[in-house]
């Protein structure tokens, strides 16, 4: 019997459930896919808790990123055929499609083919991280080669797959973190430099590697009053890319209200995920990376069964990992 993973009330993890569903069927322009894998992202917890860019309407089902075979195909929907390995990409609101479940249904211009060389639990770990620093840094063109950039909570899966597109653009990538604990898997990562932010000052030592000259780029996932500090890294006509909000409290936007000489924006991977053209491109882009060994999927910890998805949610939220996250679905 499909099941999928339902909450009533939002709040912490404990509201997910696992429940039997009816077997859904496609839609046009929909594909179903039996999943193998499921990527878990931050914005599922905050849809799940009530605190996300869009309010969850109960009884609702998270989840962006599924990895599996297509089982069923629906009208007009051309490019793919059952037994086709896909993943889906965060291309939709989670209120109209959740992918938590042994049987999802997406738009199939949210899916992707799966490069042959990855398995479905790589697979949930590849294309929000690329898509979300690829959109950002190549696609838009800001990031050169030569250029320093600097990378916020970087050992997450998106600030993992930054330092790997830094480094295939030629850039040299900057990665921050709190605490030791991770800076040699960021350095085997690929990071140039590592700033422990909890010990060290942070706009000195970026002066410092960078021979004064500050970072063409940041690319942030904290957001808050700390992008005032961020901002005084930055190069005369550089960049601030704010894609995430890791602290709650307002943001300025350096540039904006104060005249610096930098750019400054919010950013999301619905950017590249919802534009054909680019998604295309990005999914050309990620496809040759890791064809070439460049980029590799980051999974920090496997679950095992939509029935973990209450352990797997608080892992999630203790911030620890160092990459993705992945529930596996072996009903």
């Amino acid at each position: 019997m499909p099941r999928k993973v339902v909450f009533t009330a939002t709040g912490a993890p404990e509201v997910l459930t696992v429940r039997e569903t009816p077997l859904p069927q496609p839609g046009p322009g929909e594909l179903r896919i039996r999943v193998q894998a499921l990527g878990l992202n931050r914005a599922e917890a905050l849809y799940r808790a009530g605190t996300y860019l869009e309010q969850p309407q109960l009884p609702a089902t998270p989840g962006y990123e599924a990895a599996g075979t297509v089982d069923a195909v629906g009208e007009g929907v051309t490019g793919f055929r059952i037994g086709d390995a896909v993943d889906s990409v965060p291309a939709f609101d989670q209120n109209d499609y959740g992918v938590y479940a042994t049987h999802a249904l997406v738009p199939a211009r949210a899916a992707v083919h799966r490069p042959a060389q990855l398995s479905a639990v790589q697979g949930a770990a590849t294309w929000m991280p690329y898509l979300t620093a690829y959109g950002a840094l190549a696609e838009d063109g800001h990031l050169r080669p030569g250029d320093h950039v600097l990378l916020t909570a970087a050992a997450s899966s998106v600030g993992l797959a930054a330092i790997r597109i830094a480094r295939r653009i030629g850039a040299v990538p900057i990665a921050t973190t709190r605490t030791r604990a991770k800076t040699q898997q960021l350095l085997d990562a690929g990071a140039a430099h590592v700033i422990v932010t909890g010990e060290e000052d942070l706009p000195a030592r970026v002066r410092d590697i960078t021979g004064g000259e500050g970072v063409r780029t940041v690319f942030d996932a904290v957001a808050g009053p700390g992008v005032n500090t961020l901002a005084g890294t930055i190069a005369p006509g550089g960049h601030l890319i704010v894609y995430g909000r890791l602290d709650m409290r307002d943001t300025p936007m350096p540039g904006q209200d104060t005249f610096a000489p930098v750019s400054s924006r919010f950013y999301t991977i619905h950017e590249v995920s919802r534009d054909a053209q680019r998604l295309r491109r990005g999914h050309a882009f990620i496809t040759a990376g890791l064809a070439d060994g460049t980029f590799t999927p980051a999974v920090d910890r496997v679950f095992e069964g939509l029935d973990s998805i209450v352990e797997a949610h608080r892992y999630l939220e203790a911030g620890t990992q160092v990459g993705k996250i992945v529930v596996t679905v072996t009903d």
